[in-house]
């Protein structure tokens, strides 16, 4: 499967193309057909998309990593130009979700759900297709459902909570998913936040296809939030790895993109907009 994976939105920009947020999305262009991986913040999807001439109209199918504004807030300017379309994600994604903050012995409650509610999208043509197992959601794409958190050392953000039944709780995002690209030259796997554990999700996907050779692992890793016991672990998990390039972008924030490119030379690539992986 000839493949093209084309990052739309993040915060970084390369090449002075297109503009950056705090936000992720990807573009892939495959020989059955175009989709994208989560949808930014909402305010460059459209324009760095026509900048980097790639039809939101042509697009098969939406899938959502988890549900984070930062990654769900571009649907309504996506689906005013795709039109009816299914959206993959899982049965969690429109939980209410907040940040508690700390500054200075005060602390900010923030909402940072998906700002839209489901009958608004639906409007717009959205069709929600909810998973929480893996599957293949077409002839070599797969979506990881629900991640078994099995990694001793990879552990939630603690700043992250949703709103159940009038309770906060800690946020374990269990709608945390990524997408699986099956190429000839090995797995293609893309991450939205990896809140579930990087580790975690790249073990989960060797367990359910039975391959261990990856030929990108690319987005966000989330180690900018963590740990830096955390980021040294999971360097240290993935150099045992059988991975061809390592791409990170948006939460994985520069220190820990600093180590990645220190460790893995010239296997690692950062992931700003405009970035292309092609096979």
């Amino acid at each position: 499967m000839n493949t093209r994976i084309t990052i739309l939105c993040e915060n970084l920009v390369g090449r002075l193309v297109g503009s950056g947020e705090h936000g992720f999305s990807a573009f892939i262009e495959t020989d059955n057909g175009n989709y994208l991986f989560d949808t930014g913040s909402g305010r460059s999807i459209v324009p760095n998309s026509l900048t980097l001439n790639k039809d939101l109209k042509s697009i098969r199918k939406i899938f959502l990593s988890h549900g984070h504004y930062d990654h769900t807030g571009g649907l309504p300017e996506v689906l005013k130009m795709s039109g009816k379309v299914d959206v993959h994600g899982h049965p969690h994604v429109f939980l209410d979700r907040i940040a508690l903050l700390k500054e200075d012995d005060k602390e900010t409650k923030r909402y940072v759900g998906i700002p839209y509610k489901k009958v608004y999208l639906e409007s717009l043509g959205a069709n929600f297709v909810f998973n929480s197992t893996f599957m293949e959601v077409e002839r070599g794409i797969f979506l990881t459902g629900e991640v078994p958190r099995k990694a001793s050392f990879e552990k939630p953000d603690s700043r992250l909570f949703s709103e159940i039944g009038g309770k906060t709780v800690q946020d374990i995002f269990l709608d945390d998913q990524s997408l699986i690209l099956d190429t000839e030259k090995g797995l293609i796997l893309i991450l939205g936040c990896a809140h579930s554990g990087m580790i975690n999700i790249i073990n989960h996907v060797i367990n359910k296809t039975g391959k261990e050779k990856f030929y990108a692992i690319l987005g966000g890793t989330h180690l900018d939030f963590l740990t830096p016991e955390q980021l040294e672990e999971s360097i240290r998990a993935l150099k045992q790895m059988e991975i061809e390039k390592i791409g990170v972008s948006h939460c994985t924030g520069m220190r820990a993109a600093f180590r990645f490119h220190q460790e893995f030379g010239d296997r690692f690539f950062y992931g700003c907009v405009g970035s292309v992986l092609e096979i």
